[in-house]
């Protein structure tokens, strides 16, 4: 299993950057053409919701990326360390609201709603130390095969 960590301080700029760079292992771990775009897309939004948690809370501290092919999966692990950054009690209740309106786009179950609907499988793990946000594709092939 071989795995790239990239950390980078709470900028909005950098998201670009771990777009970037996790499209870029994903192709070389043999993630489909077809679903680079869910990954980039994906990797930008737990990353922006990460980014944003430390500007709030932490803004010295710097966002946590793993990126890692495991057992045939391309997978992605964005952390934070913001404290009390809670998952907002799971996920939006489309149901409850009144009609012609949305949740906060910014709140962490919205977001966490887009990538579970862009990713293959995903777990987060929330607690007043953090947010943990673990994401994975199936892939072809490893980044150690490919170097």
């Amino acid at each position: 299993m071989a795995t790239v960590e990239l950390t980078f301080s709470a900028l909005p700029a950098h998201v670009r950057t771990a777009r970037l760079v996790a499209t870029a292992i994903a192709r070389r771990t043999g993630v489909d053409e077809s679903i680079l775009d869910e990954v980039r897309l994906a990797v930008g939004e737990a990353c922006s919701r990460a980014v944003e948690a430390h500007r709030l809370h932490c803004p010295g501290e710097p966002v946590k990326i793993e990126l890692r092919d495991d057992g045939g999966r391309f997978e992605v692990v964005v952390t934070d360390v913001a404290p009390g950054d809670e998952l907002d009690q799971n996920l939006p209740d489309m149901t409850s609201r009144p009609p012609g309106t949305m949740p906060d786009p910014m709140s962490s179950g919205f977001g966490i709603a887009v990538i579970a609907g862009l990713a293959d499988d995903v777990e987060v793990h929330a607690s007043d130390k953090g947010m943990q946000i673990r994401m994975s594709w199936p892939a072809a092939n490893g980044l150690a095969s490919s170097a």
